[in-house]
């Protein structure tokens, strides 16, 4: 199945309006084509090389049936990538996703409830990483810690996947690519 999602193609490097406190990085937006090869519009990883340099990344979705990638200011200095050059791509998904990096506030809300740590030990990765989505794309504060609240009752009920959730952000518009300069 991996051979099945590669794809090479060439799309331009995009500089953030807003990067964020001394931040260098920069962005691209996957062709449709690309991102229709992947087996997810949500988050998911993939191997490639920038320009023959090798990587792995989290994809995000951008909320239009594609996905963008960030690209740190490592793999910029590496691949000898700057600001608006057109960059040769080459990705596929990743054999198997990684385990995601869990954040503090739901790990501690996690093993405050042992039955609701039982069901998020018995997911997928990719659940797993939806869950996370779901909860780190609330905007605010107080929506942030419902979810983390949420999420654990609904684990603790034996929900392995959140519901009504759009990882892709197509339909809700929840999510989208950082805009350039």
């Amino acid at each position: 199945m991996r051979e099945e999602t590669k794809s090479r193609f060439t799309t331009q490097l995009l500089r953030p309006k807003e990067p964020g406190e001394g931040n260098s990085w920069g962005f691209a937006i996957l062709p449709k084509e690309a991102s229709a090869k992947l087996p997810r519009r949500g988050r998911i990883t993939v191997d490639g090389t920038i320009n023959g340099q090798g990587f792995r990344a989290l994809l995000e979705p951008d909320g239009q049936k594609s996905h963008w990638l960030k690209i740190d200011e490592q793999l910029l200095k590496d691949s000898g990538a700057e600001f608006g050059d057109e960059l040769q791509f080459e990705i596929m998904a990743a054999e198997q996703e990684p385990e995601p990096e869990v954040p503090p506030d739901l790990v501690d809300a996690l093993q405050a409830s042992p039955v609701a740590l039982a069901t998020w030990e018995a997911t997928t990765p990719i659940a797993r990483l939806d869950w996370i989505h779901w909860i780190t794309s609330a905007k605010q504060p107080k929506t942030r810690t419902k979810r983390i609240n949420d999420a654990c009752d609904m684990l603790g009920s034996g929900k392995k996947r959140v519901c009504c959730f759009d990882p892709s952000g197509y339909y809700s518009k929840a999510f989208r690519a950082p805009q350039a300069e």
